[in-house]
């Protein structure tokens, strides 16, 4: 211990190491893994760790992954990991990659990819590479593609409105990060207003860029995370000048539709920058199935006044996350923009992809693929719900949108009833869930996550195939009565 950490006793100004020790004697304190110094315990904590915190392995993984490793020059290695890489890294010491089929993978936030759901449309097998296509293409996209992302929106969202989105409205974006990124890289010196919980990929694009303050707002669970007009209200007055969030949201599945979505984007006219993540657009419930997508094109008054930034693309309603042909969609000059930035940031999503997508985007055939998906991607959900509640799981809020449960573990024995060992136990039963904390999202770590509401859920996708979810929900099965047995026998 460093000798110099009480002062000696009898020095001038100095005192006992007795008082010393009864000063700190309330304090709690860890080790800095870096100098074997003792240093105050969790920072901004209003408790210390539980007994299934502090002799667990997981939670000991997740916190040298996240408060920093022994730096090599220059790395800042917590910045390389997301919520599901994190889980993907941890169920591989369990062998997951050596036998994924074996495993029930329902923590990466991806739908099944298989021609055979019926109702949809086949998938292209090959593709037609011409010598054009050798180039390097343009960091906006090509333009037949914005032309055909344009169209879409004009028919299935703007029909009948005097303003219509033109090709120079659209930016096409090598997936959904990518055009986060452009979009945080050009925002102005803001307050940029983001919700908790939300998709776990925002916490890097908080902060990557230092021309923008990221301001947290969190929902309530008792409200359903509802986002109520009203908090956007109070946001805006306080300066927000952007307000980011995933609609249909990730990964509480609930949606803002009208008609408090156009009262929302009512507050935010000629006042704040409204980033719309509509990735799951097309996995809505809320209309029995119809194939109505949820966007806030909806409430657009001028395509090129209104700011209004709408992010999508191929990977979740279209089913093909491999092909990173995502689009944001919004005025001229914040579309010109977003263009251009693509030069330095990632220069520009793949050009044969880009055209093989353009005959995917006819209205007629987009109308028709989403009435299939939601039938089907209902279905699967109320397979999960019903499995779930039969183990003893409390399901409040029914997810109306997306593919995702928010499943909260407070119910279940002591051990597994926070996020991390609960996602611990399922990887023994080769079961990979999200826990809940990566989504309480905390771009400056200025807050210690296990004190965070989000630390008892998880998130369980129900993307897979329904042979995969089936082994899923067995394996959570034959975890949960484990522990209930085991608890048992102690009482």
């Amino acid at each position: 211990m460093d000798p110099n950490i009480f002062p000696k006793v009898g020095s001038k100004g100095g005192s006992s190491i007795a008082e010393h020790i009864s000063a700190f004697a309330s304090r709690k304190f860890s080790i800095n893994r870096n100098t074997g110094v003792p240093k105050p315990g969790r920072r901004f904590s209003i408790g210390e760790p539980s007994i299934n915190e502090t002799g667990s392995k997981v939670h000991r993984q997740f916190r040298n992954a996240h408060e920093g490793h022994l730096p090599h020059a220059g790395l800042d290695a917590s910045r390389a990991s997301t919520g599901v890489v994190w889980c993907t890294e941890r169920a591989s010491e369990f062998g997951f990659l050596e036998e994924p089929e074996k495993w029930a993978n329902l923590g990466q936030g991806a739908p099944e990819v298989d021609d055979d759901i019926p109702g949809c449309f086949p998938r292209p097998k090959t593709l037609q590479l011409n010598e054009n296509s050798r180039e390097y293409g343009p960091t906006a996209g090509i333009k037949p593609l914005r032309q055909a992302v344009a169209h879409l929106y004009n028919v299935m969202h703007r029909e009948g409105k005097d303003s219509q989105y033109t090709w120079e409205n659209v930016a096409i974006v090598p997936g959904g990060r990518a055009g986060l990124i452009r979009i945080a890289a050009v925002l102005n010196n803001a307050y940029v207003g983001f919700f908790i919980p939300d998709y776990t990929a925002y916490n890097e694009m908080l902060s990557l860029f230092k021309n923008f303050a990221a301001i947290p707002i969190p929902l309530s669970e008792e409200e359903g995370y509802h986002i109520h007009p009203e908090k956007i209200a109070e946001e805006i007055a306080r300066g927000t000048g952007v307000i980011l969030t995933s609609n249909p949201r990730n990964p509480t599945g609930r949606v803002i539709k009208n008609p408090e979505l156009a009262e929302i984007q009512d507050l935010c006219r000629e006042r704040a920058t409204f980033v719309s993540d509509e990735f799951y657009s097309g996995y809505n419930y809320t209309s029995d199935c119809d194939g109505t997508t949820i966007s806030a094109a909806d409430n657009v008054v001028d395509v090129d006044e209104d700011d209004v930034l709408i992010i999508d693309g191929l990977t979740k309603r279209f089913r093909l996350p491999g092909w990173r042909v995502a689009w944001i969609i919004g005025p001229k000059e914040f579309i010109k923009a977003i263009g251009s930035c693509g030069s330095y940031l990632d220069g520009g999503t793949n050009v044969p992809f880009q055209e093989a997508a353009i005959p995917m985007l006819e209205p007629g055939l987009v109308k028709a693929e989403m009435i299939a998906l939601q039938k089907h991607f209902r279905d699967k959900r109320d397979y999960v719900l019903a499995r779930l509640r039969a183990m003893g799981f409390v399901i409040k809020y029914v997810p109306d949108s997306t593919f995702y449960l928010w499943l909260n573990l407070e119910g279940l024995p002591a051990p597994i009833s926070d996020g991390l060992n609960f996602f611990q136990a399922c990887l023994e039963e080769k079961v990979i869930v999200v826990p809940g904390i990566f989504f309480d999202l905390n771009p400056a770590r200025r807050r210690d996550l296990f004190d965070s509401p989000c630390h008892h859920f998880v998130r369980f996708s129900y993307g897979p195939k329904m042979e995969t979810l089936r082994m899923g929900c067995d394996g959570i099965e034959r975890a949960v009565n484990k522990y209930r047995n085991q608890e048992s026998a102690v009482h």
